[in-house]
């Protein structure tokens, strides 16, 4: 393929949420375990997260106050080079996220390099941002960000040929309901809190597809503790 080979990979609650109270559940802990242990089994090089993911879980938050600049930056892909070939994509269309460095190292996983991805809106203050920390950044579309083309950048640019697409939920629909999703890959916790509030596995975030996604199972197993690991192919995956 002209992409790389993408999985969608997440633990989730038996009502569909994949973040709330459920995390906190003695009944979680064996699908937590087996969930990391997955991302080692399935190896892949690139590990995609949506703003908000990123946001909480790997950024510092969010950016405010830079400073102005008088330098007008080309829309152009920047690769300063990374001495690691382990990779974080962070979907940041707009330009928010705040870094401390061009790496992220989090317990228990590699080190990896971080890959900005952005849109025309960004401005020339976050890309200077950006230039300082010796961030990769590419270009993927004017407002929103074209996911195809993205993966297609990964590919030639970086010569990623697996990635793991891991979050949120709006992330994860953005991929799937355009045919980006190869396989997806779901640890299935006992338990649930019914908070209407938290994240579902998909959701459209005003986005509408031409069809649902739809999914073949692949295989279905058991954990301790009543936990399933369950695998998908796509339906509607584009090979091309």
């Amino acid at each position: 393929m002209e992409r790389p080979y993408v999985i969608c990979h997440m633990l989730m609650a038996l009502d569909g949420k994949i973040d709330g109270r459920f995390f906190s559940a003695p009944e979680t802990m064996p699908a937590l375990g087996k969930y990391g242990e997955l991302r080692r089994f399935y190896d892949c090089p690139a590990t995609i997260y949506g703003t908000t993911t990123m946001a909480e879980g790997y950024a510092d938050g969010f950016v405010s106050d830079l400073p102005e600049t008088d330098v007008t930056f080309p829309h152009e892909d920047y690769l300063p080079g990374s001495d690691v070939k382990n990779y974080i994509v962070s979907l940041d269309g707009e330009g928010v996220l705040k870094w401390h460095g061009k790496y992220l190292e989090k317990k228990g996983r590699p080190r990896a390099h971080v890959i900005e991805v952005l849109t025309e809106t960004v401005s020339d203050r976050y890309l200077a941002y950006l230039r300082g920390f010796g961030i990769s950044y590419l270009f993927a579309g004017k407002e929103t960000i074209d996911c195809e083309v993205l993966l297609r950048k990964l590919k030639t640019l970086f010569g990623i040929d697996r990635a793991l697409l891991a979050g949120g939920g709006v992330t994860n629909w953005s991929f799937a309901a355009t045919g980006l999703v190869d396989e997806l890959s779901v640890v299935l916790a006992p338990a649930a809190d019914g908070d209407s509030g938290a994240a579902s596995l998909f959701e459209t975030g005003g986005f509408s597809a031409a069809a649902p996604a739809a999914f073949s199972l692949k295989s279905v197993e058991q954990i301790e503790n009543d936990t399933l690991w369950l695998r998908y192919t796509a339906k509607n995956r584009r090979t091309a």
